[in-house]
């Protein structure tokens, strides 16, 4: 996938700037971008609305599954019913290895959200929200071995002036204490995972559109969500069910929704590095919700971020060829009157 987008990408590059191909590459890539923006936004509201639900933690991820799923199975028919008849023919087949990747991915994201969630209630939220995005840096680096290159300058440069504002967002308030020991591993263990997902996810979606591959992705997720929640004897049954239709709606069926469109559409540095964007909106969140005030390193870190998200959406320019016209046959020059002047014979009385 990471190959395929580079090539895309240096296809559109090397057309002129007024061409179809490239006007129609950067809308892609700027529609792209605006999903992964509006769905770590998002995502960022996820653990706010875990710690208002009165059920399990993993019993919330299990809701947040269970209620998306039949909104994304709706709109993934829907989708297809738009496509029409000839799409729908060259639909890919869901052979036994199709489906066995998308229930993998499906163990993935459950392993990711149950672990996560866990997390969240066994370690402070700064070390869940640095923790978690740990694929912020796993993702990318699987895109540049898949495209067998290393990033450009700028590239690098990006990743990590994000990776050090993140670590001053975050490093204040993170805490290297024995008791958050259990909470922050889920939390890295959860991340990963993350990473895992969108790998597999990214796969998919070579060959299948956003909606159908979220929806069947996510009705996998329910079982082992609903099996690791009873494991732990949780409370699965809410009394309340605003936090969990948030849950689903905001996180999932937005939030999540958003990030598998674009997944078959940006370059894995890009989806790695708006993850980013959740621990800027979880701060600021914390901010107007708890009162949590963001100082002048907070302001710093969130400017180096959004600084490398800037630098990684632009484009590098490409110096045209100088068009070479081929010469203009010169007419003879006429001989000057004189000796070797001819007149027509019409010009003769």
């Amino acid at each position: 996938m990471a190959a395929i987008a580079t090539l895309d990408g240096a296809v559109a590059a090397s057309a002129p700037a007024d061409s179809p191909v490239r006007s129609e590459a950067v809308a892609s890539g700027a529609i792209a971008f605006l999903a992964l923006v509006i769905g770590n936004v998002a995502l960022a509201f996820g653990p706010w609305f875990v710690r208002m639900a009165d059920t399990g933690p993993v019993a919330a991820g299990f809701w947040r599954i269970t209620l998306a799923a039949p909104v994304l199975i709706v709109l993934a028919v829907a989708g297809r019913r738009d496509r029409g008849a000839a799409d729908a023919r060259a639909a890919p087949s869901m052979g036994p290895k199709r489906w066995g990747i998308l229930i993998l991915a499906g163990i993935a994201f459950a392993g990711d959200l149950g672990s996560w969630h866990l997390g969240i209630m066994g370690t402070t939220l700064a070390n869940a929200t640095l923790l978690g995005n740990c694929a912020t840096f796993i993702f990318p680096l699987y895109g540049f071995i898949v495209a067998r290159a290393w990033p450009t300058r700028i590239q690098g440069f990006a990743l990590l002036l994000a990776g050090a504002g993140a670590l001053l967002l975050l490093g204040r308030s993170y805490e290297l204490d024995p008791a958050n020991l259990m909470g922050d591993a889920l939390c890295l263990t959860a991340g990963i995972l993350y990473a895992v997902y969108f790998i597999i996810m990214a796969g998919v979606r070579e060959r299948m559109p956003p909606m159908p591959a979220l929806a069947l992705s996510t009705v996998a997720s329910i079982l082992p969500l609903l099996l690791f929640a009873m494991i732990l004897r949780e409370t699965i049954l809410p009394h309340a069910w605003g936090p969990l239709l948030g849950l689903a709606l905001v996180s999932q069926v937005l939030g999540q929704g958003c990030m598998i469109y674009a997944l078959g559409k940006a370059s894995p540095l890009m989806v790695g590095l708006t993850l980013l964007i959740q621990p800027v909106v979880a701060a600021t969140i914390g901010w107007v919700i708890y009162g949590e005030r963001l100082g002048m390193i907070d302001w710093i870190g969130i400017g180096m971020v959004a600084a490398a998200l800037v630098l990684v959406r632009r484009r590098p320019e490409v110096v045209r060829p100088e068009v070479v016209r081929p010469e203009v046959a010169r007419p003879e020059v006429a001989p000057e009157p004189g000796n070797h002047h001819v007149e027509h014979p019409r010009s003769r009385p």
